[in-house]
């Protein structure tokens, strides 16, 4: 049976493989990745048609190397299989997902994608259309209204409104970030 992407959250990417039994790097899309990527957890798969990437993924063993998170899986033996599954999304079902902490800080790419980004004055920027996952901080993707993209890092001294019910992000950019390319 397969599901919409409505019903489905991505977990994490996979990236290169590392070594030689089957591991890969993952970027992860979740706050609670010890859960998520525990032993024996079942994931669905998202990748291109016809990748010949299994529908889904039984995690194996899960470790962290220099501070970049490292996963195995059971239907993965070796480095040829893990180097097939790059650019595959590891997703979980919407009714696994956490219930959201009204007190966190934190919020889920689906959350984000599709709100309206206004200035401090309410004049209309974008639409947020993604967020990136990085190390140092996270990124937000905003399509502007000529159709160019810029990112924004997503902290509260740009960021300091996120109005997820209002359908809206307050970004309050300093001169020339969304002129970059100007």
């Amino acid at each position: 049976m397969s599901r919409s992407e409505d019903e489905l959250r991505t977990v994490a990417r996979i990236g290169k493989p590392h070594g030689l039994r089957g591991e890969v790097t993952v970027q992860l899309h979740t706050d609670d990745p010890q859960t998520r990527l525990a032993d024996g957890a079942v994931l669905q798969t998202l990748s291109a048609p016809g990748s010949g990437v299994p529908r889904r993924l039984t995690i194996r063993s899960t470790r962290v190397h220099q501070g970049i998170w490292l996963v195995a899986f059971e239907e993965i033996p070796d480095r040829t299989g893990a180097g097939s599954l790059r650019g595959t999304r590891l997703q979980v079902e919407v009714e696994q997902e956490p219930e959201h902490d009204a007190d966190d800080d934190g919020f889920y790419e689906h959350e984000l994608v599709g709100l309206a980004v206004e200035d401090p004055a309410g004049a209309a920027v974008g639409e947020v259309i993604a967020l990136h996952t990085r190390p140092a901080q996270d990124l937000l993707e905003v399509r502007r209204a000529d159709g160019r993209t810029a990112l924004v890092p997503f902290v509260e001294a740009l960021v300091p409104v996120v109005d997820v019910d209002g359908g809206r992000v307050v970004v309050d950019a300093p001169a020339g970030l969304f002129d970059l390319e100007d």
